[in-house]
């Protein structure tokens, strides 16, 4: 069984500052850890929500409504996860535009960029 763990947004994720030399040192060797006992699968950090996009699904509506972010509530709950792999932001909200949706219910879809460090 895997699990995703997600880590909450804060002011300073946010602003796209990074964390501490000393915590991104530490969240190595806990990382190296938790490989080593088979337990890591793949661990990334997100770019502020600025640098995302949302789909929005209304009622009855045959298309979603594409709304950029930065997204002020950080509490909302993620029900599934898709990895992809694209040339931009907007290629993968046209890609996702196609996801389906045959009852046509509301939901969204949140897109963001993955941090790429040196």
């Amino acid at each position: 069984m895997r699990f995703l763990v997600m880590v909450k947004a804060t002011a300073d994720s946010e602003a796209g500052n990074m964390p501490s030399r000393e915590l991104i040192e530490q969240m190595g060797k806990f990382n190296e850890e938790l490989a080593a006992s088979g337990h890591l699968v793949q661990a990334e950090g997100l770019t502020p929500s600025s640098a995302g996009a949302r789909l929005v699904y209304f009622e009855g509506e045959p298309q979603p409504q594409v709304v950029d972010g930065p997204f002020a509530e950080t509490k909302e709950l993620v029900a599934g996860v898709w990895l992809l792999q694209g040339e931009s932001l907007a290629e993968i909200v046209e890609l996702l535009k196609r996801a389906p949706n045959p009852d046509l219910t509301a939901g969204s879809l949140e897109i963001r960029p993955l941090i790429e460090l040196p």
